[in-house]
């Protein structure tokens, strides 16, 4: 008993020493056109239906259209941020069920290729709004660069969207090779959008988890598998997400038992990573 109490006392010590730190999660694919941010915005407002405070950052600079999906237009975007040293509070914009998301914007050919001192400003800025969310989901664009890259390797994990199409799974599995090839261990789930069923889906990812356990020598973990369902486009027509306009619908039913599952699974932070987003990715951009 009395050790029992012991470690719950050295527990709660702990956590009043270390200040909360938003889990980071990076969508990515290996090529447009999959539903990556469709699935990012979801899966992000799935999380806000958990009770959990969620912030959806854009990052897919010049062809992002996180706003465009919510139905929203933000009114400053990260690139004006960098452009004029703006606090991030100012870009922070309020969506369905209480998400907080930042756009992208355009006037940048590449966010990561900012310089030093902008770098500097963006993760300075990002530190002081962590300790607010549970969630810090980044959307990425499509394919990798080396600055890209090291963004997901500072994450807590990676989602990798992909379809059944060959040139999906082709793009996907390179992604996948770039982030092994890294020599980091990070948590990498895929999801495969646009099944045409369960049965066939899971063929595919049966193939493809083969495959990468081979060649790269990982487990890839399946987080779900998304149908094709008319109500997504149809919901992007509207500039609607699809898990408000329609909960019955097959992929909101898919999507919400996705978000379930990954909330009851999730590993802790602290398991995979002692340090924090910010300091990871200094480390990481210092070595290159």
């Amino acid at each position: 008993m009395i050790h029992d109490q012991a470690d719950s006392l050295r527990r709660q010590l702990k956590m009043m020493k270390t200040p909360k730190h938003a889990k980071t999660i990076s969508f990515v694919s290996g090529k447009g056109g999959v539903g990556k941010s469709n699935i990012a915005v979801n899966f992000s407002l799935s999380l806000c239906k958990l009770g959990k405070k969620v912030l959806l950052i854009d990052l897919d600079i010049g062809m992002g259209n996180v706003e465009i999906l919510l139905g929203l237009q933000a009114k400053k975007t990260i690139v004006e941020m960098l452009q004029v040293n703006l606090p991030i509070t100012d870009i922070m914009e309020s969506g369905p069920m209480n998400l907080s998301f930042i756009a992208g914007g355009s006037g940048l050919s590449n966010i990561f290729s900012m310089s030093g001192e902008k770098m500097d400003y963006f993760l300075q800025q990002y530190e002081s709004i962590v300790h607010k969310f549970d969630y810090i989901i980044f959307d990425l664009g499509a394919g990798a660069s080396q600055a890209s890259i090291d963004f997901v390797l500072a994450s807590d994990e990676c989602i990798v969207i992909t379809t059944s199409e060959p040139t999906s799974i082709t793009d996907a599995y390179s992604m996948i090779k770039h982030l092994v090839a890294s020599g980091k261990n990070i948590p990498i789930q895929m999801v495969l959008n646009r099944a045409e069923s369960i049965k066939s889906g899971l063929r595919t990812v049966n193939r493809f988890q083969t495959v990468i356990e081979r060649f790269l020598g990982i487990e890839l973990k399946l987080l779900g598998i998304l149908p094709e369902d008319k109500t997504v486009p149809s919901a992007v027509m509207k500039q609607a997400p699809f898990v408000l306009t329609n909960e019955k619908a097959p992929v909101a039913k898919a999507m919400k038992q996705l978000v379930n599952n990954y909330s009851q699974k999730e590993l802790e932070i602290e398991s995979v990573h002692p340090t924090s987003f910010v300091e990871r990715l200094k480390n990481l951009l210092k070595n290159r």
